[in-house]
């Protein structure tokens, strides 16, 4: 196939997308982005041993941080890599999944959302923070993950 054909058949797939209808009418294209509101991935390193509250009425929180690095190479052709830190929350029996099974250093994927929210700290500056709330956490084989206890 040439590269003109496979431009047209390009095009072809997108106005496919764009024009397909799902069983409750909604355009394919429009249901999938609602999907994706608000998603996030990340594959990372635990940065440490996650931290569990127990709330009122049995609900309980798991708490740890997360880092994902970014390689590229600079105009002088070195390589450069830039992590992000992320703080990453599990809810319920996620909660407990984490606490059983992640520990620093570990490599794991996470799904989740964004959310932010405001405190004040102890002088009274209100201080704002982005965290990743996990719906799925998956562990991979980076890491300290053969460690027996």
């Amino acid at each position: 196939m040439g590269n003109k054909d496979q431009k047209i058949e390009g095009k072809i797939l997108t106005l496919f997308a764009d024009l397909s209808i799902k069983e409750d009418g909604r355009p394919l294209k429009l249901f999938i982005m609602s999907t994706l509101r608000n998603k996030v991935q990340l594959i990372g390193n635990v940065g440490q041993d996650p931290t569990i509250t127990d709330l009122d009425k049995g609900k309980r929180v798991a708490r740890f941080t997360m880092a994902t690095n970014e390689h590229y190479k600079n105009s002088e052709g070195e390589r450069v890599t830039n992590t992000e830190w992320h703080t990453v929350i599990g809810w319920g029996k996620l909660a407990d999944i984490i606490e059983g099974f992640v520990t620093k250093g570990k490599e794991v994927a996470i799904e989740g959302k964004l959310t932010s929210r405001s405190y004040e700290d102890k002088e009274g500056n209100k201080k704002y923070v982005t965290e990743v709330v996990a719906s799925e956490i998956l562990l991979l084989g980076g890491g300290d993950n053969n460690t027996t206890e």
